[in-house]
């Protein structure tokens, strides 16, 4: 019997800031490619600089649910995606980025995946999906300047 291959959509490659060991590796912008990760000052400059980031695990399939959901409306989200065993510490970063939880979340802090839309905290994959549902969604967007229509 032959073997699986394990697929895996992201790439090997890893580039790191020189002292820096943030617990979110890898930066997958809309260009695909790796860029070095930094400080908390470096992070945040990423979520304000960009209408959309996400924030999740590597492979994980919410994460995966959020970026298709706002690529299906237009938005080009980048997704930084956080390793395995460090999401504890990934979670501790953006809370102090993004100041708690999103607006009108169910209780609790960050949990990721982590949405900031327009330089502040929007929430999970429960708030988006909630105001997607609700047509909250893409006026949110287009006010962060994601949609150009």
């Amino acid at each position: 019997m032959q073997e699986a291959i394990p697929y895996k959509s992201y790439s090997t490659t890893r580039a790191t800031a020189v002292g820096s060991r943030s617990p979110l590796l890898n930066f997958l912008g809309g260009g695909g490619g790796v860029v070095a990760n930094g400080s908390e000052s470096s992070i945040r400059k990423l979520v304000e600089e960009n209408a959309v980031v996400v924030f999740g695990r590597r492979g994980c399939c919410m994460c995966h649910v959020v970026m298709r959901l706002l690529l299906g409306h237009g938005a080009n989200p980048v997704v930084c995606e956080v390793e395995e065993g460090k999401e504890e510490a990934a979670i501790g970063e953006l809370s102090r980025i993004g100041g708690g939880g999103g607006d009108g979340g169910g209780g609790g802090g960050i949990q990721l995946p982590a949405v900031f839309v327009g330089g502040k905290m929007f929430g999970g994959l429960d708030r988006v999906m909630s105001t997607h549902i609700s047509g909250e969604l893409v006026p949110v967007l287009k006010d962060a300047g994601a949609l150009w229509l």
